[in-house]
């Protein structure tokens, strides 16, 4: 660790894992429900659970992200952090705000909209923090040295600090609330998010392959650029059906099958840099998550997001399992395995370690990126029976859910598979392997006694 206010990252980092935790275990108790809908109805709905599995997901990347920030950003403006006490203060208003957040949601206070369900005092404590956290970084930035990954880092999160702000407009007129709805949702996840993605990929691979700065920083920029060219518009392919002008069917249809372009470019980028680069780094999990978040991502945003983003197709599949399929895949790769690949090389770092548990570290990216291809494909499999019944037949919805019943006991096999891999890494980045040093032993000369 080269500089002191790094350390901050790692309760970010702590935060974030936590909260992981709870995301995945809710994420598993609503996929036992679609097995037994009638399972702790009274106690704890499915609307809770399913607000607090997604909620829990926003919020832990964003806690990873901000972490990612506070430990990279030093190294990158070589300076110490602007001020530790406001990334505290930023923290604590964003763990207060979430825990508020999952009280209200368990009495029946929310807001009702999807992944915006915050009360409204929640979501200020968040803007407040997003401005504590864009003033603070933003001030260690400017004094130090600019460099591409900083600079397209801090672009991202300014874009989606601002976005925020369309989650307090929540119009009367269905087609409105909607729109503004996807302008934080969409340009989120679609948008500002793959910025802080490519910064964070950028910074790591530099890191562990060696590679001139030169070379990183161009496939940046052509990464960014692309991401920003298919984002926007393609925000388009959400206008379809909530009553905008009908040009958004060939707008949308047309810059959303651009949209598998960065993530290509992403996939293609982390692979040449390992390639150019030295193959030794001794953190080959953090290595290895960073090569599996590109990969995965190309994937689930890119090409399951290709199946059904056509106006022609996503009539049909708008709302099924096709929709979950992409949408599990896409997180996991794009956002998950990066905070994680982030987490597994800046943590043992942070604790003035070798990396460590790596066998231990590998096996819980295999368990978790297993069991969420496979969810994968039983969400598509169970999506396209659903298009053709429910869609196509017409059959009702609820006679149609009946009849899925047996994939979604695989997607909660895999949810199992999924879990115990989430376990098995916070556990490798909770409980390292002490390091032990042998004493030295001097051996006696020939012809000595022992």
């Amino acid at each position: 660790m080269k500089y002191q206010t790094q350390r901050v990252a790692l309760w970010y980092f702590a935060a974030a894992m936590g909260l992981f935790a709870v995301q995945v275990l809710g994420g598993l108790l609503a996929g036992w429900i679609y097995v037994s809908p009638n399972f702790l109805s009274e106690i704890l709905p499915f609307n809770v659970v399913r607000m607090i599995h997604t909620n829990a997901l926003v919020v832990w990347l964003l806690l990873g992200f901000f972490g990612a920030a506070y430990f990279l950003v030093p190294e990158e403006s070589e300076r110490e952090i602007y001020s530790v006490k406001l990334a505290y203060i930023q923290l604590a208003i964003l763990v207060i705000g979430t825990l508020g957040a999952v009280a209200s949601y368990l009495v029946g206070i929310h807001g009702g909209r999807e992944f915006l369900e915050q009360p409204l005092w929640v979501k200020f404590g968040i803007l407040v923090g997003a401005v504590i956290f864009l003033f603070n970084i933003s001030m260690t930035v400017l004094a130090g040295r600019k460099t591409a990954v900083t600079n397209i880092l801090l672009l991202g999160l300014w874009l989606l600090s601002l976005l925020w702000i369309f989650a307090f407009i929540n119009p009367d007129n269905l087609s409105l609330d909607k729109m503004y709805w996807w302008y934080v949702i969409h340009l989120w996840v679609e948008a500002t998010w793959e910025l802080v993605m490519a910064s964070i990929l950028a910074f790591l691979l530099l890191k562990m392959t060696g590679v001139d700065r030169e070379v990183v920083e161009k496939w940046l920029y052509v990464i960014v650029a692309t991401a920003l060219f298919s984002g926007i518009l393609g925000t388009g392919h959400h206008f379809y059906w909530i009553g905008l002008p009908g040009y958004w069917q060939w707008l949308g249809s047309v810059f959303s099958t651009f949209e598998v372009i960065p993530f290509f470019g992403m996939m293609t980028f982390a692979f040449v840099m390992v390639w150019k680069g030295r193959k030794n780094h001794p953190n080959q999990a953090a290595l290895l998550w960073s090569l599996g978040s590109a990969t995965v991502a190309f994937f689930g945003a890119g090409v399951w997001g290709f199946l059904h983003t056509l106006h022609g197709v996503n009539y049909y599949s708008h709302g099924t399992q096709i929709t979950a399929a992409h949408g599990h895949l896409s997180f996991y790769g794009a956002y998950v395995a990066l905070n994680l690949a982030m987490f597994s090389y800046a943590m043992p770092i942070l604790r003035g370690r070798d990396p460590y548990n790596q066998r231990l570290n590998i096996v819980a990216f295999w368990l978790m990126t297993g069991g969420m291809a496979f969810m994968t494909f039983v969400l598509t499999f169970a999506g396209t029976i659903q298009t053709h019944m429910q869609r196509v037949v017409g059959e009702y919805y609820m006679d149609v859910q009946d009849q899925l019943s047996l994939f979604y006991l695989m997607r909660f096999g895999s949810g199992v598979a999924v879990v115990l891999g989430a376990l098995l890494f916070l556990y490798a980045m909770a409980f390292p392997r002490r390091q032990i040093t042998l004493p030295k032993v001097t051996l006696p000369a020939r012809g000595e006694q022992a």
